[in-house]
Protein backbone atom coordinates (compact mmCIF):
# COMPACT_ATOMS: atom_id res chain seq x y z
CA UNK A 1 0.00 0.00 0.00
CA UNK A 2 0.99 3.60 -0.56
CA UNK A 3 -0.36 6.09 2.01
CA UNK A 4 -0.05 9.85 2.27
CA UNK A 5 0.03 11.21 5.82
CA UNK A 6 -0.61 14.97 5.92
CA UNK A 7 0.69 17.51 8.44
CA UNK A 8 3.10 15.27 10.30
CA UNK A 9 5.22 18.37 10.90
CA UNK A 10 3.71 21.82 11.35
CA UNK A 11 4.78 24.72 9.15
CA UNK A 12 6.73 26.11 12.11
CA UNK A 13 8.54 22.79 12.65
CA UNK A 14 9.35 22.58 8.92
CA UNK A 15 10.77 26.11 8.98
CA UNK A 16 12.96 25.28 11.98
CA UNK A 17 14.16 22.10 10.28
CA UNK A 18 14.98 23.96 7.09
CA UNK A 19 16.98 26.54 8.99
CA UNK A 20 19.20 23.76 10.35
CA UNK A 21 19.42 21.87 7.06
CA UNK A 22 20.38 24.90 4.99
CA UNK A 23 23.33 25.63 7.31
CA UNK A 24 24.45 22.01 7.67
CA UNK A 25 27.54 20.32 6.24
CA UNK A 26 26.52 17.58 3.82
CA UNK A 27 28.35 14.46 2.65
CA UNK A 28 27.99 12.03 -0.25
CA UNK A 29 24.70 10.13 0.13
CA UNK A 30 26.29 6.82 -0.79
CA UNK A 31 27.60 6.44 2.79
CA UNK A 32 24.42 4.53 3.72
CA UNK A 33 23.70 2.85 0.38
CA UNK A 34 23.75 -0.87 -0.26
CA UNK A 35 25.79 -2.43 -3.06
CA UNK A 36 23.13 -2.00 -5.74
CA UNK A 37 21.85 1.36 -4.48
CA UNK A 38 25.35 2.88 -4.41
CA UNK A 39 25.59 2.47 -8.19
CA UNK A 40 22.57 4.72 -8.80
CA UNK A 41 22.63 7.06 -5.77
CA UNK A 42 23.81 10.62 -6.36
CA UNK A 43 22.59 12.91 -3.61
CA UNK A 44 23.71 14.54 -0.38
CA UNK A 45 23.11 13.30 3.15
CA UNK A 46 23.63 14.50 6.71
CA UNK A 47 26.11 12.45 8.76
CA UNK A 48 24.36 10.55 11.54
CA UNK A 49 26.56 12.18 14.17
CA UNK A 50 26.05 15.74 12.91
CA UNK A 51 24.53 18.39 15.16
CA UNK A 52 21.63 18.91 12.73
CA UNK A 53 20.79 15.19 12.67
CA UNK A 54 20.89 14.95 16.48
CA UNK A 55 18.62 18.00 16.75
CA UNK A 56 16.08 16.95 14.13
CA UNK A 57 15.69 13.26 14.88
CA UNK A 58 13.66 13.72 18.09
CA UNK A 59 11.47 16.30 16.37
CA UNK A 60 10.50 13.80 13.69
CA UNK A 61 10.16 10.86 16.07
CA UNK A 62 7.93 12.79 18.46
CA UNK A 63 5.75 13.98 15.57
CA UNK A 64 5.33 10.39 14.36
CA UNK A 65 4.44 9.22 17.87
CA UNK A 66 1.64 11.81 18.03
CA UNK A 67 0.20 10.95 14.61
CA UNK A 68 -2.71 8.50 14.75
CA UNK A 69 -2.79 7.95 10.98
CA UNK A 70 0.88 6.97 10.94
CA UNK A 71 0.24 4.44 13.70
CA UNK A 72 -2.77 2.81 12.06
CA UNK A 73 -1.07 2.71 8.64
CA UNK A 74 2.33 1.43 9.79
CA UNK A 75 1.53 -0.41 13.05
CA UNK A 76 5.15 0.31 13.98
CA UNK A 77 7.16 -2.08 16.07
CA UNK A 78 10.46 -0.30 15.48
CA UNK A 79 11.36 2.84 13.56
CA UNK A 80 14.91 3.36 12.37
CA UNK A 81 16.03 6.84 13.49
CA UNK A 82 15.38 9.27 10.61
CA UNK A 83 18.09 10.33 8.18
CA UNK A 84 18.12 13.50 6.09
CA UNK A 85 19.01 14.11 2.45
CA UNK A 86 19.20 16.84 -0.14
CA UNK A 87 18.96 16.76 -3.92
CA UNK A 88 20.45 19.82 -5.62
CA UNK A 89 23.09 20.91 -8.14
CA UNK A 90 25.03 17.97 -9.53
CA UNK A 91 23.99 15.72 -6.60
CA UNK A 92 20.43 15.52 -7.71
CA UNK A 93 19.06 12.02 -8.34
CA UNK A 94 18.65 8.44 -7.11
CA UNK A 95 17.96 5.78 -9.72
CA UNK A 96 15.79 2.68 -9.51
CA UNK A 97 16.52 0.57 -6.44
CA UNK A 98 14.97 -1.58 -3.72
CA UNK A 99 15.76 -0.83 -0.08
CA UNK A 100 17.81 -3.34 1.89
CA UNK A 101 15.67 -5.89 3.75
CA UNK A 102 17.62 -5.37 6.98
CA UNK A 103 19.04 -2.08 8.23
CA UNK A 104 21.47 -1.63 11.13
CA UNK A 105 20.86 0.87 13.89
CA UNK A 106 23.97 2.97 14.29
CA UNK A 107 25.81 2.40 17.54
CA UNK A 108 24.28 -1.00 18.22
CA UNK A 109 24.29 -4.58 16.98
CA UNK A 110 20.56 -4.44 16.27
CA UNK A 111 19.13 -4.82 12.79
CA UNK A 112 15.61 -3.87 11.77
CA UNK A 113 13.54 -5.57 9.07
CA UNK A 114 12.35 -2.92 6.62
CA UNK A 115 8.66 -3.50 5.95
CA UNK A 116 7.85 0.12 5.11
CA UNK A 117 9.89 2.98 3.71
CA UNK A 118 8.93 6.56 4.48
CA UNK A 119 9.79 9.97 3.05
CA UNK A 120 9.02 13.13 5.01
CA UNK A 121 9.07 16.05 2.56
CA UNK A 122 10.77 19.19 3.87
CA UNK A 123 10.59 21.34 0.70
CA UNK A 124 7.42 22.70 -0.87
CA UNK A 125 6.73 21.37 -4.40
CA UNK A 126 7.12 24.81 -5.97
CA UNK A 127 10.61 25.23 -4.51
CA UNK A 128 12.17 22.76 -6.95
CA UNK A 129 11.66 21.23 -10.38
CA UNK A 130 11.84 17.46 -10.81
CA UNK A 131 12.54 15.44 -7.68
CA UNK A 132 9.39 13.31 -7.86
CA UNK A 133 9.46 10.11 -5.81
CA UNK A 134 8.49 7.37 -8.26
CA UNK A 135 7.23 4.14 -6.70
CA UNK A 136 6.49 0.99 -8.73
CA UNK A 137 4.50 -1.86 -7.19
CA UNK A 138 1.27 -3.82 -7.57
CA UNK A 139 -0.60 -0.48 -7.51
CA UNK A 140 1.23 0.58 -10.69
CA UNK A 141 3.73 3.41 -11.05
CA UNK A 142 3.05 6.46 -8.87
CA UNK A 143 4.85 9.82 -9.09
CA UNK A 144 4.68 11.71 -5.80
CA UNK A 145 5.63 15.22 -4.77
CA UNK A 146 4.03 16.17 -1.45
CA UNK A 147 3.83 19.37 0.56
CA UNK A 148 6.45 20.08 3.20
CA UNK A 149 5.56 18.33 6.46
CA UNK A 150 3.79 15.39 4.76
CA UNK A 151 4.94 11.76 4.82
CA UNK A 152 4.61 9.09 2.17
CA UNK A 153 4.58 5.46 3.37
CA UNK A 154 5.22 2.69 0.83
CA UNK A 155 6.41 -0.94 0.81
CA UNK A 156 10.18 -1.27 1.16
CA UNK A 157 9.97 -4.08 -1.39
CA UNK A 158 8.92 -1.57 -4.06
CA UNK A 159 11.23 -0.45 -6.83
CA UNK A 160 11.51 3.31 -6.43
CA UNK A 161 13.62 6.29 -7.47
CA UNK A 162 13.93 10.07 -7.14
CA UNK A 163 13.90 11.94 -10.42
CA UNK A 164 16.64 14.49 -11.09
CA UNK A 165 16.15 17.89 -9.46
CA UNK A 166 16.77 20.47 -12.17
CA UNK A 167 16.06 23.64 -10.15
CA UNK A 168 16.25 24.46 -6.47
CA UNK A 169 16.79 21.97 -3.64
CA UNK A 170 14.69 19.06 -2.42
CA UNK A 171 15.15 18.47 1.33
CA UNK A 172 13.64 15.41 2.99
CA UNK A 173 13.87 13.01 5.89
CA UNK A 174 13.69 9.28 5.25
CA UNK A 175 13.39 6.27 7.49
CA UNK A 176 12.18 2.67 7.66
CA UNK A 177 9.61 0.88 9.77
CA UNK A 178 9.45 -2.68 11.02
CA UNK A 179 5.74 -3.31 11.41
CA UNK A 180 3.96 -5.48 13.94
CA UNK A 181 2.23 -6.97 10.88
CA UNK A 182 4.77 -8.10 8.30
CA UNK A 183 2.36 -8.76 5.41
CA UNK A 184 1.51 -5.77 3.22
CA UNK A 185 -1.84 -7.36 2.36
CA UNK A 186 -2.82 -7.96 5.98
CA UNK A 187 -1.67 -4.50 7.00
CA UNK A 188 -3.71 -2.94 4.19
CA UNK A 189 -6.82 -4.87 5.27
CA UNK A 190 -6.38 -3.69 8.86
CA UNK A 191 -5.90 -0.10 7.70
CA UNK A 192 -9.04 -0.16 5.55
CA UNK A 193 -11.00 -1.74 8.40
CA UNK A 194 -9.79 0.88 10.89
CA UNK A 195 -10.78 3.71 8.52
CA UNK A 196 -14.23 2.13 8.12
CA UNK A 197 -14.59 1.86 11.92
CA UNK A 198 -13.74 5.55 12.33
CA UNK A 199 -16.32 6.51 9.72
CA UNK A 200 -18.94 4.29 11.35
CA UNK A 201 -18.27 5.78 14.78
CA UNK A 202 -18.56 9.32 13.46
CA UNK A 203 -21.97 8.48 12.01
CA UNK A 204 -23.41 6.10 14.61
CA UNK A 205 -21.19 6.53 17.69
CA UNK A 206 -20.71 3.28 19.61
CA UNK A 207 -23.39 1.32 17.83
CA UNK A 208 -23.46 -2.50 18.14
CA UNK A 209 -22.11 -2.74 14.58
CA UNK A 210 -19.19 -0.45 15.42
CA UNK A 211 -18.38 -2.46 18.56
CA UNK A 212 -18.51 -5.74 16.64
CA UNK A 213 -16.32 -4.45 13.82
CA UNK A 214 -13.82 -3.05 16.35
CA UNK A 215 -13.65 -6.48 17.94
CA UNK A 216 -12.94 -8.06 14.54
CA UNK A 217 -10.14 -5.55 13.95
CA UNK A 218 -8.41 -6.28 17.25
CA UNK A 219 -8.83 -10.03 16.90
CA UNK A 220 -7.21 -9.94 13.46
CA UNK A 221 -4.42 -7.78 14.87
CA UNK A 222 -3.86 -10.36 17.63
CA UNK A 223 -3.77 -13.11 15.04
CA UNK A 224 -1.34 -11.40 12.65
CA UNK A 225 0.94 -9.30 14.84
CA UNK A 226 4.43 -10.52 15.66
CA UNK A 227 6.21 -9.92 19.01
Amino acid sequence: MLIRIPEVLSKQAVAQARSLLERADWVDGRVTAGVQSAKVKNNLQLPEDSEATRSLRPVVMQALARNALFFTAALPQRVIPPLFNCYTGSSNTFGDHVDNALRPIAGSDARVRTDLSATLFLSEPEEYDGGELVVQDTFGTQRIKLAAGEVLLYPSSSVHRVEAVTRGARYASFFWVQSLVRSNEQRRLLFDMDMAILELRQRDAESPAAVKLTGCYHNLLRMWSEP
